[in-house]
């Protein structure tokens, strides 16, 4: 006690600036502890879901089965074969929309899709079909699928089959575009649909072959590896595609193809960085899937946007989405595009930060700043501060600058509205017309409103069940 006595004072000030600063005036040692009240109306239903006795060990139990799901690659099929889906049928990102409230960016994905499906002739017919009904829409996220963007799956489409081993659950996703003037991004021209066509008969087929031929490929291993090597399974997916591309490359080459296609496919995946952020997204949701539907989990299982809304759905209440309206991403811009030319965010594969990967590893891939912008500090601080809203570490994916510290992992509702800190994810962003195509890349975090929302839907099944 004499000792603590004789040494120079520490103070600790919380919340309040205006204390923090007359004690700095009097050149005093302060550390500042950020504070703040529970988010707005929240407070009693905080207060009983924290009281939930079931709570702890529904996290508990979620956390263990997503942590033990190991994604393989195991086929590589068409839509239609994969999920049934009938020749009118367009899967989407995000939450459940309509043509009307439709975004720029979706609209033009979903009359790329009509056109490319042989549904309409050109652009202008497909808006009138769709607008009259023509085409059944819903969610990737209803049919254990998940699409970067504007996320359209049609029935000629090829897909990723994600398969864990141990339970057989299996969850798809489409093969990537590349970037720029792509589907995806709602654009639309000509070049879009030729090369869809170009990956339905060359690529699909090819990479089908190559998969079978080379067995099962373990995705969860090779995100482990990303991780320690500079991406984080969002936007930087360059270690991944080109291991990815090591692990197939010599069956794709002993196909039967003829040798100018297996050379389109190998240039055509090898200059893609992205490519292989179509396994991570669906490698996501399978662990994620496995932590669904558990009484008194308060932990976020899948986030998701369609251009229009953010919607966000937790463990514990079920298929039941929380919706707000997207928000713009802050970032950076190809050539003279600006803030005013960007559609707000859209795309399922929010899925990796709710999988402890993108904005969540942003730590383990500083080169990312360059992509959306910010710095390496910003990028440090960002992963930094997802574990004050996470339940966990992720065993896998281990970040080097952080130690091997896991990334943060199993977004926790209560922990989101006692702190007020919102996930941090990073995106591509789409022009807000349609035809637009790809306008830039930053950061964007989900309106605050929907985490009450859901806490407010916790509240009231905590009180049934006691």
């Amino acid at each position: 006690m004499t000792a603590l006595l004789r040494a120079e004072p520490r103070l600790i000030t919380a919340g309040v600036d205006l204390l923090a600063e007359a004690v700095e005036a009097q050149a005093a040692d302060v550390e500042r502890v950020q504070w703040s009240p529970p988010m707005a109306g929240s407070a009693s239903d905080l207060a009983l879901v924290m009281a939930d006795q079931r709570r702890d060990s529904a996290n508990a139990l979620a956390l263990e089965r997503l942590l033990a799901v190991r994604a393989h690659l195991v086929d590589v099929v068409p839509a239609r074969e994969a999920l049934g889906l009938g020749r009118a049928d367009v899967l989407h990102a995000g939450p459940p929309l309509d043509w009307d409230r439709a975004s720029g960016p979706m609209r033009g994905a979903l009359m790329g899709a009509a056109v490319y499906e042989g549904l309409a002739p050109d652009p202008d017919t497909a808006t009138q079909l769709i607008a009259g009904g023509g085409l059944h829409l819903d969610p990737c996220h209803h049919h254990h699928a998940v699409g970067p963007m504007a996320g359209i799956v049609t029935p000629s489409m090829w897909l990723f089959v994600i398969e864990d081993r141990s339970s057989g659950r299996r969850t798809y996703c489409s093969l990537n575009e590349g970037l720029g003037k792509v589907l995806r991004y709602g654009a639309y021209s000509a070049e879009v649909i030729e090369r869809l066509h170009w990956m339905s008969d060359v690529l699909g087929p090819l990479m089908q072959q190559a998969v079978r031929t080379a067995g099962p490929i373990e995705v969860t291993a090779i995100l482990a590896q990303m991780v320690q090597m500079g991406d984080e399974a969002h936007n930087r997916n360059r270690a991944g595609t080109l291991m990815l591309l090591r692990d197939l490359l010599p069956s794709l080459v002993s196909t039967d193809a003829a040798s100018s296609d297996i050379a389109d496919a190998a240039r055509f995946i090898g200059a893609n960085d992205h490519f292989f952020l179509n396994l991570a997204m669906p490698a996501c949701k399978l662990a994620l899937d496995a932590a669904r539907d558990i009484p008194g989990s308060t932990m976020v299982v899948a986030m998701a946007r369609n251009g229009t809304d953010f919607g966000i759905q937790v463990s514990g209440t079920g298929d039941r989405w929380f919706t707000g309206p997207a928000q713009v991403p802050d970032g950076l811009f190809l050539g003279d595009f600006g803030p005013d030319d960007a559609n707000p965010d859209i795309g399922d594969s929010a899925i990796t930060e709710t999988g402890g990967l993108g904005g969540f590893a942003m730590a383990a891939a500083p080169a990312i700043v360059r992509f959306v912008g910010g710095t390496v500090a910003d990028a440090l601080d960002n992963t930094r501060r997802m574990y004050e809203i996470t339940l966990a570490e992720h065993t896998q994916y281990l970040v080097p600058a952080l130690d091997f510290r896991g990334t943060p992992v199993g977004i926790d509702v209560t922990r989101v509205v006692r702190t007020g800190i919102l996930p941090q994810i990073n995106t591509g962003m789409a022009g807000k017309i349609a035809g637009t195509g790809q306008v830039g890349a930053g950061l964007v975090t989900p309106p605050p409103e929907i985490f009450p929302d859901a806490l407010s839907a916790l509240a009231t099944l905590a009180t049934d069940h006691a």
